[in-house]
């Protein structure tokens, strides 16, 4: 059982593009709550929470394409 090498670095490539994403999110929903008192309160939690969420999105897409890789589905 032979490992997919293209696909393998695919995974690679999406997990090192979420990691900075988790790292920044927590971040920028600090930052909002940090300064409540400004109008852009709302605006910076959401891009946060969407930080956030790409970053798990793109953790899932990652882990799932190292594991096709790995089983060659």
């Amino acid at each position: 059982m032979a490992t997919n090498k293209d696909v393998l670095s695919k995974g690679i490539k999406y997990l090192a593009g979420a990691l900075p994403l988790l790292f920044i999110g927590p971040g920028l929903i600090h930052n909002a709550f940090m300064n409540k008192q400004n109008i852009w309160h709302y605006l910076v939690l959401t891009i946060g929470i969407l930080v956030c969420i790409t970053g798990v999105f793109l953790m899932y897409l990652g882990l799932k394409t190292i594991m096709k890789s790995l089983f060659n589905d």
